[in-house]
């Protein structure tokens, strides 16, 4: 009984493996083949190492927001919430809910010797703050249970510090956007206060205008009658918070205006995602354009072999056989050029904050200034299933781009091929 031919043969694997190989009278289109290789792996390490980088950006910054900011605050209708302590226990009887922290917030400027900055003032009690944000893990100077009451203590974010040229012990000058009308005139309400802490969230739009003090002392300054601005909380499910912040406004009875940091931050996250996905369509049009360079290099193999086809036709070789030896060549391309890719993307996305780093100390400019961009180092996180997309998608491609140049080859014909020979 015959033995089914087999779907590839080995003498197939062998002749195409040859024509990767440098030959005296092929050595262009073996340059061709290996420029082909270079290609297509620099395309998917770039791409790889694009993603990472925006993955990473994104992770950093949510991390940092959801330490600075609650997974879901709770404000009045009017502005105030004046029974907020019953708020709280409602909040606490909600298993998701960790902690709640209540707080007055309110506008002002900041007069110092050298210079005045507008900011955001938040009064909040210190030990419940420090339970439902990470204010109290980003202090650069100072501790924030260093706040009392009709201690008027300021906590200032990192870069105000440094515009007012403020440091700890410091006095300074506040102006609220509140006013009393006198004789002369309005006359906006000022306090002095002494800065006892400096916090570094490493996000400029929040070290630039954030300040923190007691929520007694934030009370008397804007005056609001012992009510508070809303309830922050923070939950054991942060991507929940949505759900979780609405049940416990039910559970209060209403009359609160409810929000969470998916909503706060939704548009800058969607332009992440946004962005994300055209900068991998345009980098994958540069994967197509590098798989394809396998096309011109396998049609100049078939033109420089068209005798050795010929010859191998006229030994009883099938057009199918001729098909599979330059897809298998083709393939092997697109295989080197592929894992080469993943290897160097890898490697890049570990090691990228460090490249970076280096450059940027060279050339002595950053890449992303803090002013610009929320954050100012160059964050890096590889996702596996990115690498697999990605590697999929360049090695398809390149195996595609076999299809016509191994079927024009299949097409020869041994009589026109030897005619010349």
């Amino acid at each position: 009984m015959n033995k089914p031919a087999p779907f590839i043969n080995p003498y197939e694997i062998s002749i195409a493996l040859r024509y990767l190989r440098s030959r005296n009278k092929s050595r262009f289109v073996s340059f061709i083949s290996m420029i082909s290789v270079v290609g297509i792996a620099l395309a998917t390490t770039v791409l790889i190492v694009v993603l990472s980088v925006m993955n990473g950006f994104e992770y950093e910054v949510r991390n940092r927001i959801l330490t600075i900011v609650s997974h879901a605050t709770i404000t009045g209708l009017d502005g105030y919430i004046e029974n907020y302590k019953e708020l709280q226990t409602v909040a606490g009887n909600d298993p998701r809910v960790l902690s709640s922290s209540a707080y007055v917030e309110g506008q002002g400027i900041l007069v110092s010797a050298k210079d005045i900055a507008g900011m955001r003032l938040q009064g909040v009690d210190p030990a419940a703050e420090a339970a439902t944000s990470g204010v109290g893990q980003l202090m650069r100077e100072g501790v924030l249970s260093d706040l009392q009451p009709r201690g008027y203590g300021l906590v200032l974010g990192s870069v105000l510090a440094d515009e007012l040229g403020l440091v700890v012990g410091d006095r300074v000058i506040m102006l609220t956007t509140q006013g009393l009308m006198t004789p002369a005139g309005l006359m906006p309400r000022t306090r002095r206060f002494t800065v006892i802490g400096i916090f570094h969230a490493g996000m400029y739009e929040y070290d630039k205008t954030l300040a923190y003090t007691h929520l007694d002392d934030a009370s008397r300054l804007f005056r609001t009658g012992g009510a508070v601005s809303g309830v922050r909380l923070a939950l054991s499910e942060p991507m929940q918070a949505d759900l979780i912040v609405r049940q416990v406004a039910r559970s209060f009875g209403g009359g609160v205006y409810v929000t969470d940091w998916t909503r706060q931050q939704a548009n800058f996250f969607r332009s992440i995602e946004l962005t994300k996905s055209i900068v991998f369509i345009i980098l994958l049009l540069v994967v197509a354009v590098a798989a394809f360079n396998i096309v011109s290099t396998l049609v100049m193999v078939v033109r420089d072999k068209r005798a050795e086809i010929g010859i191998l036709r006229s030994l009883g070789a099938s057009r199918f056989s001729i098909l599979w030896v330059f897809v298998i060549q083709g393939t092997c391309i697109g295989l080197l050029g592929t894992l080469a890719g993943i290897f160097f993307g890898v490697l890049l996305s570990f090691n990228i904050s460090w490249i970076v780093g280096i450059i940027e100390s060279v050339l002595g400019f950053r890449f992303l200034e803090a002013d610009v961009y929320f954050i100012s180092d160059f964050p890096s996180r590889l996702l596996w299933s990115d690498v697999l997309k990605v590697s999929s998608i360049a090695f398809l491609l390149a195996v595609l781009s076999t299809l016509y140049p191994a079927w024009q080859g299949a097409l020869t014909r041994p009589a026109e091929a030897l005619r010349h020979e």
